[in-house]
C-alpha cells in the first residue's frame, strides 16, 4: 500500500494557483487543494492524507474525510510537521510505503529519518499534470474507440434515440 501524506499549507504556499486563492481566501484555496488531492487519489488508487496546522483553524484536533481524501487540521499547540512524523511513525511498516508531500527541508530530512520518501510540492505538481494529460488521453481513446451503429442513420435520428436513451424526451 501506498500512502501519500501532503503538508497543506507547504503545499499552497508553493503552487501558484493555491497562492493566489490564499490571497483572497485562504478556505478557497483549501478545498481546491482537497480537490486536487481527490482526483489524484481517484486515479493512483493511494491513500491520501492531507495535514494542516492549527495555525490558520484554530481548535481542537479535527480528522474529516471528504471524497475519499483523509484531512487532519491539527490540534492548537501541534504543527502539522510534528503530525506528519507521528502518522509516519504509524502507518510505516513492511507493507506501506508513506511518501510526504513538502518543500519544507527540515521536515524532509526528518521524514528520510524515519523511512519514508519526500515528494516535492514541485513534483506532486508535476505528477497531477501528467495524470490529467493521461486522463484527457484516455477520454479521447475511449471517444474514438466508441462503438458505431450498425445501421446507418441521421445525426437527428441519433441524437433523438440519445435523447430518449437518457430521458430527455
Amino acid at each position: 500500500m501506498i500512502v501519500v501524506v501532503v503538508d497543506g499549507y507547504n503545499i499552497i504556499g508553493d503552487w501558484e494557483e493555491l497562492k493566489q486563492l490564499k490571497k483572497r481566501d485562504m478556505g478557497q484555496a483549501r478545498d481546491r487543494l482537497i480537490e486536487l488531492m481527490a482526483e489524484y487519489q481517484a486515479y493512483s488508487g493511494y491513500r491520501v492524507i492531507i495535514v494542516f496546522d492549527a495555525y490558520y483553524v484554530r481548535g481542537i484536533e479535527n480528522k474529516l474525510k471528504q471524497y475519499k481524501v483523509e484531512i487532519i487540521y491539527t490540534k492548537e499547540k501541534e504543527t502539522a510537521d510534528e503530525c506528519i512524523e507521528r502518522l509516519i511513525k504509524k502507518l510505516k511498516n513492511v507493507q506501506t510505503q508513506v511518501y510526504v508531500a513538502t518543500s519544507d527541508y527540515e521536515e524532509q530530512r526528518i521524514i528520510f529519518g524515519q523511512g519514508a520518501l519526500r515528494k516535492s510540492a514541485r513534483e506532486l505538481a508535476i505528477e497531477l499534470e501528467n495524470l490529467q494529460r493521461e486522463i484527457e488521453h484516455r477520454v479521447i481513446e475511449h471517444e474514438i474507440a466508441k462503438p458505431k451503429s450498425k445501421i446507418p442513420l441521421d445525426k437527428d435520428v441519433l441524437e433523438t434515440f440519445e435523447k430518449w436513451r437518457r430521458g430527455d424526451i
